[in-house]
């Protein structure tokens, strides 16, 4: 940047222009909180997109196993299908199916064993302390 000074008031104009452009921006993102008020924000929607997403994909892995385990049981019941292990896999798909639909209860206990039954699921993100 060159600063050029004339007899018009050129450094007053420069300092001018720059202290309007710290006052705008002070009130954006550089203001108190702002920076860490958008990280802020931004850590709570990847939390509640984690927690939405962990959701799915726990009800899609509970359809998937009851429909193999269902599957696994009626193949164990065909004659031309009589070799062990289909009712085992039946009843470990149906199994599974109830492990994956209360994944959600099994995390929040988790959660209140770590913590010493402190813990709360909600979608505001927080610190972590252990103690």
């Amino acid at each position: 940047m060159n600063i050029v000074v004339n007899k018009t008031g050129g450094v007053k104009s420069l300092a001018l222009g720059l202290s309007a452009v710290a006052l705008l921006s002070g009130s954006n993102a550089f203001a108190a909180g702002g920076i860490g008020a958008q990280v802020q924000a931004i850590a709570q929607e990847f939390s509640t997109a984690g927690g939405f997403g962990a959701s799915t994909a726990m009800y899609v892995g509970a359809l998937i196993c009851f429909v193999a385990g269902a599957w696994y049981l009626w193949q164990s019941r065909q004659p031309e299908n009589r070799e062990s292990g289909k009712v085992a896999a039946g009843v470990a798909g149906l199994v599974l199916t109830g492990l994956l639909v209360t994944g959600g209860n099994w995390i929040q206990k988790a959660a209140n064993t770590a913590s010493g039954a402190n813990a709360t699921i909600s979608d505001t993100a927080a610190a972590v302390t252990f103690q």
